[in-house]
């Protein structure tokens, strides 16, 4: 099990356009991957619980990945969250 702890940037957070591309990109992998935001906590390939954590512009996330991808999976997000959404992994269809 891997974890990271990431800055977000942009300025709506995690909504809409940017937690679709993060959901996406997590779902390329094998691991499990969580999100986590102060004490809680969501599947981050479920859109609708990665929205739900209000993660606004500044918030420090970590994320978690535990499985046989588990580096592919956090550098992926990581290089996603920290260009402010705008580096996309070419398997994601936009």
């Amino acid at each position: 099990m891997k974890t990271i702890e990431l800055a977000v940037k942009n300025e709506t957070g995690l909504h809409s356009r940017p937690a679709d591309l993060f959901v996406r990109t997590a779902k390329l992998y094998q691991s499990n991957v969580t999100v986590h935001k102060g004490e809680k906590s969501a599947d981050a390939k479920n859109i609708i619980k990665v929205i739900l954590l209000n993660v606004s512009q500044g918030t420090r996330i970590s994320i978690r990945a535990d499985g046989p991808d588990e580096n592919e999976v956090l550098d992926d997000l990581k290089a996603l969250v920290e260009s402010d959404f705008r580096t996309i992994n070419e398997k994601v269809r936009i």
